[in-house]
């Protein structure tokens, strides 16, 4: 058979490291030599035409060529589906090795054949010989492979997924896709050129190679989300959401993936689990099931520090300038949530409500996204809902109200933002929340944010659909008696 032949430049090397896998390969030194490679094997030429090409996303080259041999046989697929069947945890910010890599294949219906071969270096030409006699019987069945390689032959490589599609014997080259280039279809390279970077060289006596074949059987591919949102983040999407924030992160920091958030703090590992999994799950679980249909809109990450020299630290790195709270915020603008968790989880719970809310109720005034974010910053479970405990905010409002100066709830409610924000006495934050914390303790929360965002559009401040909510007519009549109510309450912190 004589293949079409193609003329392969090199790409620029600065694109290699960024988009091949970023395993790092074995270190050179003197094993690091080209392998001695026997005259040209006595094999037919062989291709496997008309497989698709598919660019790897940052560090998912194993993703790629496996959803290229998936488009081949007709299946409707993509590289990140790939990954979420490998149950590889998203929180390591790296594409698949090959062990997650066989998980993917295998359930997704492929029969993999043996993975890892051992050789020995002192006899390594006859036996890769014999390896790639190995998949070139493959090839001849019409079936490709994925070898896990050296990128190049610099010393400071990567490992790297290809997929192998054929042999072109007059000229002695292998014919696979690259793809971690932009060109990279159906390239050539020279069988001794592959045969020295394939075996990843571990011991300096015994190397791996390694080779996936891909052989259908029974191939059954996930159906792929209908659109954007539609069903949440993917695991693959928040992979590559840590291998970017990885990018900045020191050493002393730990990730766990909480969808919809990722979970960033210094508190080491366990310190860092059980918060995501204690408060942040906690309060995602009950938030929605009582409040929110949607998720956030985006992948946030929530930073968890330890105390106030770290937090300091990352909200001058995160948004250019200091705190303007000891405890912790939400910033739209960065995607993040920056917590001074040595001041107690209660703020975390709080911040978690603003992206939720920003989802769910666009254009929600500001006296009610502080007035629930505030309720629940101090919060406990009752018959399996999440609830507002009396908390800090009390003794300031009980205050306000002997003076006389907590406004009206036409008043509160018809504050722009702007207005809401200005009052430096926390008196807007603390009516607000008790009057969210009457609502709940007469089981008419729930009711009353669906209703408001229900009639957003006519009832833009809240206060009307908050009358009706509360069967009240004479709203002056109802504070005084809420203020009444409020003086009774008691916390003891």
């Amino acid at each position: 058979m004589k293949l079409p032949r193609r003329t392969f430049m090199a790409g620029a090397v600065s694109a290699l490291l960024g988009q091949a896998c970023g395993r790092r390969a074995p270190a050179g030194g003197r094993d690091s030599a080209p392998v001695p490679v026997p005259p040209k094997a006595p094999l037919p030429s062989v291709l496997i035409r008309d497989v698709p090409f598919v660019r790897q996303k940052p560090d998912f080259c194993g993703e790629a060529v496996t959803a290229a041999w998936l488009g081949a046989l007709g299946k409707r697929s993509d590289q990140d589906a790939v990954f979420d069947a490998s149950g590889m945890d998203p929180a390591r910010g790296m594409g698949v090795t090959t062990r997650e890599l066989e998980v993917a294949l295998t359930r997704l219906g492929f029969r993999t054949g043996k993975v890892w071969h051992q050789i020995r270096a002192a006899s390594a030409a006859d036996e890769l010989a014999q390896r790639f006699a190995e998949l070139h019987a493959d090839l001849k069945r019409g079936v490709p492979c994925i070898v896990c390689m050296r990128y190049d032959e610099r010393p400071d490589t990567t490992e790297h997924f290809r997929l192998v599609l054929g042999y072109d014997a007059e000229h002695d080259e292998v014919v696979y896709h690259e793809p971690a280039e932009d060109d990279g279809s159906y390239r050539r390279m020279a069988r001794a050129r592959f045969l020295s970077l394939w075996p990843l060289r571990y011991e300096a006596q015994r190397w791996t190679v390694i080779r996936l074949a891909l052989e259908p059987e029974g191939v059954n591919v996930p159906a792929l989300p209908a659109g954007p949102g539609t069903a949440g983040f993917r695991p693959a999407d928040f992979a590559q959401h840590v291998m970017k924030l990885r990018e900045r992160l020191s050493r002393d920091l730990s990730v766990v993936v909480e969808a919809p958030f990722v979970v960033v703090g210094n508190g080491g590992p366990l310190a860092v689990k059980r918060s995501a999994e204690n408060t942040v799950r906690w309060a995602v679980h009950r938030l929605s099931q009582d409040f929110f249909d949607r998720p956030p809109l985006r992948i946030l990450d929530v930073w968890l520090l330890g105390d106030a020299e770290s937090y300091g630290k990352v909200t001058r790195s995160l948004t250019g300038s200091d705190p303007s709270t000891p405890y912790g915020f939400y910033t739209r603008e960065h995607r993040a949530l920056v917590m001074n968790i040595g001041t107690g989880g209660g703020t975390l719970v709080h911040e978690i409500v603003h992206p939720y809310i920003e989802a769910n109720f666009p254009g929600c005034p500001a006296w009610f996204n502080e007035g629930l974010g505030s309720l629940f910053e101090q919060s406990a479970e009752r018959d399996g809902h999440i609830v507002g405990l009396t908390n800090w905010r009390l003794r300031g409002l009980q205050n306000a109200i002997r003076k006389g100066r907590v406004p009206s709830f036409e008043a509160l409610t018809a504050t722009s933002d702007s207005e809401f924000y200005a009052d430096e006495t926390g008196v807007h934050y603390a009516a607000a929340r008790y009057l969210l914390y009457y609502l709940q303790e007469r089981d008419l929360l729930r009711r009353y944010y669906r209703d408001f965002v229900a009639a957003h559009a006519r009832d833009s401040s809240g206060f009307a659909t908050l009358s009706s909510a509360l069967g009240e007519r004479d709203m002056k009549g109802f504070q005084k008696r809420w203020e009444a109510w409020v003086l009774a309450l008691r916390f003891e912190s």
